[in-house]
């Protein structure tokens, strides 16, 4: 065949091509793209390296044809691979989508559950973006990279569930740690962590169509309890799901415990809560005790105590980026060997209030008060600011309001003034007032709570005979040192 004959031959070839190319594609800028599932899950548990594929499909809803661009967000070191009408991802583009037709998208997740969670995380995420028409739609991509036991809701990231066992005993006793992905509420059940159980909660920012909110959540209902029996040698943990180095000390990686109205019978021994939000939270007549306890790391309060029964000793409550204790509208509280260290953020080491605020302005016609009895013995209330002690009653000659600090080390200054508490110190009895060159704890700097040689609070404890032991298991002296640890 001669070039002339070639030549002829393309341009007739390329002429059939154009001709056949669609004119009437849609490409306005009102497209809804609708996904089969908002959310593909793979809830399988890997036990050795292994692979899965599911399939989602993309609906156009319109009459006419669109074209579609498809990728993954996460195009480099993702776990998932794509697929859409034979074409391989990680980016596709000009994707014809028929109208009220759709196009399947396979994805393939490739994992081994023995590799490093630096590596594989306990909970793997990706979406896959379509695009059209300047707008962009998402479906979430979720699976396991750990061999754990995953407790999760059926639908999906940022979704809530109940865990029940009417009115039983549910031990978690399985040496694998147990991850929550979710917003989980225990009723009609009692769980028991024994020592060494690990709990990862995986947390995280949810966007729906009508809110926003934070992902990973524990709610124990009036029905639901914790009995967490941690010891000194194997303590039981909660904490966020990413066990990364970079993320050791990173806040709200989710959102904390949460004991709601009337749950009752909670106990944690030498337990371990961090990197949340809050640490926990106690509503409304709810009741819980803690020994040996550790809450660090949170963006909010340690522990909020509200309208609640609060019992404490020998706890440690640190870098807490707002209140340590907030115990608030009321509620009967004891705190007996605890160290506060509260040297980030603005507020007290330990805040305490009569009043609940009905409205914005907490206008006095809004305002509910409860009665408050708070009992502080051999602490540690120390931090950066002036004062570490907040008091604020509201609901003066309407509710009782009874505190006592017994041999405590307080920070206070402007606490005293006399439009604040000018008689505190009549509450406070053999207290320590701090000063900032008083020496107290070993490397705070380092999180290092424990006592320096020279340290103000040695041997200034009032002896309780039914605590002999530290935080650490050390035999208390006859003559005790004030907070958590013994010297």
């Amino acid at each position: 065949m001669s070039i002339q004959q070639l030549t002829y031959l393309f341009v007739f070839s390329f002429l059939i091509m154009v001709s056949c190319r669609r004119e009437d594609y849609y490409e306005g800028n009102d497209v809804k793209i609708t996904f089969s599932e908002d959310t593909l899950r793979f809830d399988t548990v890997f036990t050795t390296l292994g692979s899965a594929t599911r399939y989602i499909k993309v609906y156009n809803p319109l009459n006419q044809p669109i074209l579609v661009d498809v990728e993954l967000k996460q195009k480099q070191n993702t776990f998932f691979r794509i697929n859409a009408d034979g074409i391989v991802g990680p980016i596709i583009k000009n994707l014809e989508i028929n109208g009220k037709d759709s196009i399947y998208i396979f994805v393939e997740v490739t994992i081994n559950p023995d590799q490093p969670t630096s590596i594989s995380p306990f909970v793997l995420e990706d979406e896959i973006e379509v695009r059209s028409g300047g707008k962009t739609f998402t479906a979430v991509l979720e699976a396991w990279g750990q061999n754990a036991n995953y407790i999760t809701p059926s639908n999906g990231k940022g979704k809530s569930f109940i865990y029940q066992c009417e009115l039983g005993e549910e031990i978690w006793d399985d040496p694998k740690p147990y991850v929550i992905y979710g917003i989980l509420y225990i009723d009609s059940c009692k769980v028991v962590l024994p020592p060494g159980t690990r709990v990862y909660i995986h947390g995280g920012v949810v966007r729906d169509s009508s809110s926003i909110y934070n992902d990973g959540l524990l709610v124990f209902l009036k029905n639901g309890k914790l009995e967490s029996k941690g010891t000194t040698d194997r303590p039981v943990i909660f904490q966020g799901d990413r066990l990364e180095k970079e993320y050791e000390d990173v806040k709200s990686q989710w959102v904390g415990l949460l004991f709601w109205q009337e749950s009752t019978g909670n106990i944690l021994t030498h337990t371990i809560i961090k990197n949340s939000i809050i640490g926990l939270r106690v509503d409304s007549m709810a009741r819980l005790s803690m020994y040996g306890c550790q809450i660090s790391n949170t963006s909010g309060p340690a522990v909020i105590g509200r309208h609640a029964t609060i019992y404490s000793e020998n706890s440690l409550f640190y870098n807490n980026s707002s209140y340590g204790l907030q115990l608030t509208y009321g509620g009967n509280y004891s705190f007996n060997y605890c160290t506060i260290g509260n040297y980030e953020g603005n507020s007290e080491a330990v805040s305490i209030d009569d009043v609940h605020c009905g409205d914005v302005l907490c206008s006095i016609s809004g305002r509910r008060y409860y009665p408050l009895t708070a009992r502080f013995s051999n602490c540690i209330f120390a931090g950066n600011d002036k004062d570490e002690i907040g008091i604020r009653r509201a609901g003066e000659g309407k509710v009782s309001f009874d505190y006592t600090f017994t041999n405590c080390a307080v920070r206070i200054d402007e606490l005293l003034d006399a439009e604040n508490h000018p008689d505190f110190l009549d509450y406070c009895n053999n207290c320590i007032q701090l000063k900032s060159s008083d020496k107290l704890f070993l490397k705070h700097l380092e999180d290092d709570y424990r006592l320096d040689t020279m340290s103000v609070v040695l041997g200034k404890a009032k002896p309780l005979p039914l605590i002999s032991m530290d935080i650490s298991g050390k035999i208390r002296k006859s003559v005790p040192d004030i907070g958590c640890y013994e010297f």
